[in-house]
């Protein structure tokens, strides 16, 4: 205000300057009046218009500082200075998109305004804008490069973005001027984490720490970064201590239920963010995390309650929409699991987990030929995706595709050969003829998917039972391969000396064997709801000394059990034919035919040897007195029927090579094949013509029962093998039918399956070194009449004696090396790969 001789003049400037006074010493009631006495002796100053719509501001009184700040922007024709005043005004009273016309006016007027391109900056992301925001500051950086605010900002947006590198170097600039920056600090913790560099991260919050101990976003992050490093203990140590002092902090608890769902604490985990949502319902990643532990805790229902809320808000939010298809896939219904993943990749179609979990749940809804396209997309969108192109191979197998078969199989065994995960230990049975490069396999797969818990369940307890405690785990305690295999076993076991339980996480069938199963046990136990961890949990308080995983890495396992090592002794038997690479399982059971003495170091479990077969068999098991004609099986009235009841992923192009010489050599011979989806039986007929073999000498058995599928074995002559994956079950049942199996020996367990059983059966000249032989060996049987009843004749003659459908015999021999097993734990000795004695006397 300058001086002139008009009193009003005088009387405003002393008004204004007492406003000053009571205004700097916070008396804003004093100040307000003050100003309105000046304005009103000089009403359009801009000096008095800006100060009183500043008191105003600070008085809360925004409806009228907006109406004074208005003004003084029509006294001053909208100068920058103006517009940012009333900008700011108009941000305090939430009139967004208006605050950000004003900083916009303000900016084009004086373009090299850090406040303005600021200020417009900080509006943007506020709108979501955050592209935008980023130009304003970067051309508001140009002016001011050291402007704190502006690096702030910039990194902030950076982040968002996903920029990690820029935004460090924006917070770290930031703190070379200023060192003491605590939300520099702690942002630049959030970008160093991202890029991997959590030493550095660590660096940086522990100076935050040191600045302000107590600050909850500080501890918040000091317990993150140690989550980073796999610092479990110490990270939920810290988040502890930011809990007793901000009990209601959102992210301090979700924070901390990560870090107990990294311990597998999954109750505790649970606890944590059902407080979390009390203090807010609606909290998205609370509901999100809530939903997966619940799914880990074998409850989808649960989960399902809990992510219904978010989807009837946000029918679009794709991570809730995922965990839906988990929660319905966890409660077997694929179809609308499969709606649910699709909806999900309609907002993020390019999203690897979700096309995946898509891949799987087409698996279950067997649909060949959508799970390749599937596999397919998600190799396009994520090449690298564990498992994938194995799973592809698999897939492609199972349709019998073999478009590429030989260099899919090569590159697959070359990536997990040089450490990728580039297939599951289970379906690489099929492709691979190395027992190093499966070990490598369930190796990867057992390190990365089951790593073992900081504290195992059972830590070295010697139990003092009367009888050993035995635990079977298993999914298949019905009709199954493993149960036929088993019952007379768990039916002989010795119940004077051993104490034998089922655990099942299986679905209960109601089915005649899994009655007849659970009158087998001293303990039956249905464990599908349940979490592995709780499952774990159980067997240690049941306190079980030998714990025997028939599943290994089978469809429908449960390995994270036995990776909480709740017993004693854990072993790997019957269910995987191979070694589950796992420093939790102690044992394999295997002979010396599967796992040849100096293959042994291909199996991370110590070896123990059982003296005729690995597989048990059910001497019971009964045969249909039904008699099967040809004509009602679709076979011709005569000719050698040749045979595979093989899955149809086991047949390779080089099998079906060898099978379709032998058919051209063999006039009149037809392939007998286990009826399967539309897609494969078309495939083998079409690869059959291929071959110059007509495609209706290939005849597809439908299914049927066990006792009645036995007897129809009758009317083929000769089971021809595969490989690298023999007959397991379908070699036993075709010997215990009767059915002369010829097979050629691999260089895996997966592939000398029915080599062993043939030995057990005394049939060793059934047995093949090479493809070459095994075709020759194959002829020989179809092309010479007696020889091939010969054959049948000794198979006949050998089944009721023969070790190999000898229970009570095996009985006796697998709980002999239970016990072996047994004595080495209560001497204190580690494990050590073993061999059990043959025993005599022991025909049942």
């Amino acid at each position: 205000m300058t001086d002139t001789p008009n009193a009003a003049f005088e009387a405003a400037k002393t008004f204004f300057l007492r406003g000053l006074e009571a205004h700097q010493a916070g008396k804003l009631g004093e100040a307000e009046r003050a100003f309105r006495e000046a304005l009103a002796l000089t009403p359009n100053r801009p000096s008095v218009l800006n100060n009183l719509g500043l008191v105003l501001l600070q008085a809360q009184k925004f409806e009228e500082a907006e109406a004074i700040l208005r003004k003084k922007a029509a006294v001053e024709n909208n100068s920058a200075a103006s517009l940012l005043a009333l900008g700011d005004c108009l941000t305090r009273r939430e009139k967004t998109e208006d605050a950000l016309a004003c900083y916009f006016g303000a900016a084009e007027q004086e373009p090299d305004s850090a406040l303005a391109q600021g200020r417009a900056g900080r509006t943007l992301v506020a709108l979501g804008r955050s592209v935008e925001a980023l130009a304003r500051f970067e051309r508001a950086l140009s002016v001011e490069p050291q402007n704190s605010f502006l690096l702030l900002n910039r990194g902030n947006i950076l982040y968002e973005l996903g920029h990690y590198e820029a935004a460090a170097e924006c917070y770290e600039t930031l703190l070379l001027a200023e060192p003491h920056h605590l939300d520099a600090l702690n942002n630049c913790v959030g970008a160093l984490a991202a890029l991997g560099r959590c030493n550095e991260a660590l660096v940086c919050v522990e100076k935050a720490l040191a600045l302000s101990p107590n600050d909850v976003q500080t501890l918040c992050n000091h317990g993150n970064v140690l989550a980073d490093l796999q610092r479990y203990p110490e990270a939920l140590a810290r988040l502890d201590h930011a809990l007793q002092l901000y009990p209601r902090d959102i992210n301090v608890l979700n924070s901390r239920a990560i870090v107990l769902i990294k311990l597998l604490r999954y109750d505790d985990a649970e606890a944590s963010l059902r407080a979390a949502l009390a203090v807010e319902p609606d909290q998205l990643e609370s509901r999100i995390d809530l939903a997966r532990v619940l799914l880990r805790k074998k409850n989808p229902g649960e989960a399902l309650g809990v992510i219904d809320p978010v989807l009837a808000k946000n029918a679009d939010q794709f991570q809730a929409r995922t965990i839906r298809g988990d929660a319905l896939l966890a409660l077997g219904r694929a179809s609308e699991a499969l709606a649910d993943f699709d909806l999900a990749l309609a907002h993020k179609p390019d999203g690897p987990d979700l096309l995946n979990r898509r891949c799987n749940t087409l698996l279950l809804l067997n649909n060949p030929l959508a799970l390749v396209e599937s596999y397919e997309r998600l190799l396009r969108v994520s090449p690298g995706y564990d498992y994938a192109p194995g799973c592809l191979l698999h897939a492609k197998l199972y349709c019998c595709d073999w478009r590429g078969f030989d260099d899919a199989a090569k590159a697959v065994s070359d990536a997990v050969r040089s450490g990728r995960r580039a297939d599951l230990p289970f379906t690489f049975l099929a492709v691979s003829d190395s027992a190093a490069d499966q070990l490598q396999c369930a190796r990867l797969h057992a390190i990365h998917d089951y790593p073992v818990p900081v504290q195992p369940l059972w830590q070295g307890q010697i139990y003092n039972h009367d009888k050993i405690r035995i635990a079977y785990l298993s999914a298949d305690f019905h009709e199954h391969a493993t149960a036929y295999l088993m019952a007379g076993l768990f039916e002989a076991h010795d119940k004077s000396r051993f104490e034998v339980t089922a655990i099942s996480f299986g679905p209960d069938t109601g089915d005649a064997m899994r009655d007849r199963l659970k009158c087998t046990f001293s303990r039956f136990i249905d464990v599908r709801h349940l979490s592995d961890h709780q499952v774990a949990t159980q067997l240690r308080e049941l306190e079980i000394d030998i714990a025997v995983d028939l599943k290994g890495y089978t469809q429908h396992h449960r390995a994270g059990i036995l990776a909480y090592r709740p017993a004693p002794i854990q072993v790997n038997y019957l269910g995987f034919p191979g070694s589950m690479g796992a420093d939790f399982i102690d044992y394999l059971i295997a002979d010396a035919v599967v796992i040849p003495p100096q293959d042994r170091v291909h199996y991370s479990e110590k070896v123990v040897y059982l003296p005729d077969t690995y597989q048990p068999n059910d001497a019971g098991r009964g045969i249909a007195r039904q008699t099967f004609t040809r004509t009602a099986a679709g076979l011709p009235p005569t000719g050698i029927v040749f045979c595979c009841f093989n899955n149809h992923y086991k047949i390779t192009p080089d099998v079906f090579d060898i099978w379709m010489r032998i058919l051209t050599a063999v006039n009149g011979s037809v392939l007998w094949l286990l009826a399967g989806h539309e897609v494969a039986m078309g495939n083998l007929r079409l690869e059959a013509k291929r071959r110059g073999v007509a495609p209706e000498r290939l005849v597809f058995a439908s299914r049927m029962k066990l006792d009645d599928h036995l007897a129809r074995h009758r009317l083929a002559d000769i089971f021809l093998d595969t490989l690298p994956y023999n007959a397991h079950t379908t070699a036993s049942d075709a010997l215990w039918a009767g059915l002369p199996v010829v097979t050629c020996a691999g260089t895996t367990f997966a592939g000398r399956v029915a080599a062993s059983l043939l030995t057990a059966a005394q049939m060793p000249e059934l047995i093949s070194d090479s493809p070459g032989r095994y075709e020759t060996l194959a002829l020989e049987l179809a092309t010479d009449e007696d020889y091939l009843a010969k054959t049948k004749a000794k198979l006949a003659n050998h089944r009721a004696a023969c070790p190999l459908f000898n229970t009570e015999r095996y009985r006796r021999h697998l709980e002999t090396a239970y016990t072996m097993m047994w004595n080495r734990y209560r001497s204190g000795d580690r494990p050590e790969a073993f061999a059990v004695s043959a025993l005599e006397n022991t025909h049942g």
